[in-house]
């Protein structure tokens, strides 16, 4: 499987597309290949009867040509790579980065079919597919394409889990222009994954990963605030400004109200209420960091800066 990286850090994943499915596809395409170049023959036939020998078998030569040679290229041309076999098989022709295939691809691709499918009844394109370990014949590789599959199975993403609440818009002045896509998808990666990880390992990334990304903001970590937790509320605060820039405020109020608990009404959290703070506890075997919580935080009544009101700020996320 190829991995793309978008500017959104999503992985973008090429899932080539094998033997069996590709033979089908060109079955089908060569099917209604043939039977355009039928019916263009026979109009042919019946309309320049009255022409010689040499002319008709000119005819015939640019009618296969323009059918079986010009036709699959000026369709894959038009549709960006789907063909009607492809189409029917969900696969699609695009380049080696991803991208949309032009002229130039698909008259490269076509040429060399002529020789690896038509001229050799397939047989060199089999081999060359079934060697390659993209699945690539020879028109795909001097072409520098790629044939993919573009229905794919639905499969259960990860969940970035949400920052603690007294984190939501603590980071709303750093700047992320400089921070890589790589190093977006890599935090993202292990936000959905860190439950999976050995604790040790899982917290050491995370440091690592906090620290890369304090570098490129220009801004150090805040002290207490466990590397989980930082990662999880700079990828809301990215979230909500590329939610702002797409749909406006109130889209990036709801992306960020979305993990945030409300503070008022019957469902409000315990620390609205007066009671016991939540506690936000890391996995076993991670070390817990304490922090001195903020005014919203701390209850009522309570003295500031007590040690019986500072909860733990290990990161969890949402079971």
């Amino acid at each position: 499987m190829s991995e793309l990286v978008t500017g959104e850090a999503v992985a973008l994943e090429l899932r080539p597309a094998r033997l069996p499915s590709r033979a089908l596809a060109v079955l089908l395409d060569l099917v209604a290949a043939m039977a355009v170049y039928v019916a263009v023959t026979i109009v042919l036939v019946t309309s320049t009867a009255s022409l010689d020998e040499a002319a008709q078998t000119a005819l015939s030569i640019a009618t296969f040509v323009l059918v079986l040679v010009g036709g699959p290229i000026a369709v894959e041309t038009l549709s960006h790579g789907r063909s009607l076999g492809k189409l029917a098989c969900g696969l699609r022709v695009v380049r080696d980065d991803g991208g949309p295939i032009r002229f130039r691809h698909a008259l490269v691709r076509g040429l060399i079919a002529v020789i690896e499918i038509l001229m050799t009844f397939g047989i060199v394109a089999c081999i060359a597919s079934f060697v390659s370990a993209r699945g690539r014949r020879l028109g795909d590789v001097f072409a520098g394409t790629l044939v993919v599959r573009e229905r794919i199975p639905v499969t259960r993403t990860g969940f970035v889990p949400p920052p603690p609440p007294w984190l939501a818009g603590r980071f709303s002045g750093l700047d992320l222009s400089a921070v890589p896509d790589g190093l977006w998808l890599a935090v993202r990666q292990y936000l959905t994954r860190m439950q999976q990880l050995d604790p040790q390992v899982g917290w050491s990334m995370a440091e690592r990963l906090a620290s890369d990304l304090a570098e490129r903001t220009g801004a150090p970590v805040p002290q207490g605030v466990p590397p989980a937790a930082y990662l999880a509320a700079v990828v809301q605060e990215r979230q909500a400004r590329e939610a702002r820039r797409a749909f406006g405020g109130d889209a990036a109020r709801a992306a960020t109200t979305a993990a945030v608990p409300a503070t008022k009404g019957p469902a409000a959290s315990p620390e609205a209420r007066g009671g016991t703070p939540t506690v936000y506890r890391p996995p076993v075997g991670t070390p817990e960091v304490v922090s001195e919580p903020s005014a919203v935080e701390r209850p009522s009544g309570s003295p500031a800066g007590s040690a019986g009101d500072r909860p733990g700020t290990g990161f969890v996320p949402p079971a």
